[in-house]
């Protein structure tokens, strides 16, 4: 299989001993390349120096002063925001324990982007080389949003946000679409692909376009392939070995741990496990359900040591779907501090 993902700058990153991620200079220097912070022809030459500099050495000490001294405002932001967050990637020890640093405290202080782009990154680590076309595009979903659709015939499908409004604004035809859209001039209607094993191969050639859509039902690849992905993502962050099979509901007495995948899926959880009534319209937006289960109970805590957890998938009120892998590495039953 060819490389993939190679603009979400993985290919820039070390390797530590521990098989964990190194943040490397080149790395760094890739979002001096970011048009928020590339020098416009306007800029002046207090912002051109400090931007050569860092190009120079990406890790240097910037004083408050040379930021004050740039005179556009944006520019000024945007570099302070940046070198928050570069600061916060080289004083920890690896990558991992960056992006788990950034959701603990007193709340993300970095740009949405930045997060995205982290996920992406740790994801095509988890991934390694090995992955399979589905598990790729089901890991899309862990740092893209997803538009969901349910079809007259009970099919559930997920197609990439992004790549669903620029159709509905191009019709797939870029700015020569907008225009025609603009003067109400008919387009022809793209339907987005469905992966499955027949065109699986096809994913690698258009890795970066997320176009494929996929089926979210119970019994295809895509939550098997997710399911596969979050055991991974778990064992590489966590140490732990767990097992994760979907369910078609939670019939458990002794129900004690839930995990929510995203906000929608925390809440509708924590109202159903604390019997508070919860509408037909939101159970409707629940998409999944899943059981997650530890090899070794000593992995728990041991007052729920053996139990199982339970994690939620749901869409919200605009049918957007947006996953936080990181709520499994925060919220998980754990006995010993991560």
């Amino acid at each position: 299989m060819p490389d993939f993902w190679r603009s979400s700058g993985y290919g820039l990153l070390a390797f530590t001993p521990a098989g964990r991620l190194a943040v490397s200079d080149d790395f760094l220097r890739s979002f001096l390349l970011r048009p928020e912070l590339s020098p416009l022809p306007e800029s002046d030459d207090r912002e051109r120096a400090l931007h050569r500099s860092l190009q120079v050495d990406p890790r240097r000490g910037v004083r408050d002063a040379e930021i004050a001294a740039i005179a556009d405002a944006d520019a000024r932001d945007n570099y302070r925001i940046w070198l928050r967050f570069r600061n916060r990637l080289i004083s920890a020890p690896d990558l991992e324990s960056a992006y788990v640093a950034l959701f603990q405290g007193d709340g993300v202080d970095v740009p949405p982007l930045f997060v995205q782009q982290l996920t992406q990154v740790l994801l095509r680590h988890v991934l390694t080389e090995s992955a399979a076309p589905m598990e790729a595009r089901v890991a899309e979903m862990l740092f893209r949003a997803q538009r969901v659709s349910v079809l007259a015939d009970g099919a559930v499908m997920a197609a990439d946000v992004e790549t669903v409004e620029r159709y509905a604004t191009t019709g797939g035809f870029g700015s020569l679409g907008e225009l025609l859209a603009q003067n109400r001039t008919p387009t022809r209607t793209i339907d987005l692909d469905v992966l499955s094993e027949d065109n699986a191969t096809a994913y690698w050639d258009r890795d970066e376009q997320y176009d494929f859509a996929v089926s979210l039902n119970r019994g295809g690849g895509a939550l098997e392939g997710l399911c596969r992905l979050l055991e991974r993502w778990i064992a590489h962050f966590l140490g732990a070995e767990v097992a994760i099979r979907p369910r078609p509901g939670i019939e458990d007495a002794r129900w004690v741990w839930h995990v929510g995948l995203d906000a929608e899926a925390s809440a509708l959880l924590n109202d159903l496990y604390n019997r508070v009534e919860v509408s037909d319209e939101r159970m409707e937006r629940l998409l999944c359900l899943f059981e997650l289960t530890f090899a070794e109970a000593s992995d728990m805590l041991p007052s729920i040591a053996g139990r199982s957890v339970y994690l939620g998938m749901a869409m919200d009120r605009d049918h957007r779907l947006k996953l936080k892998p990181q709520n499994l590495l925060l919220n998980l039953p754990l006995a010993r501090p991560q």
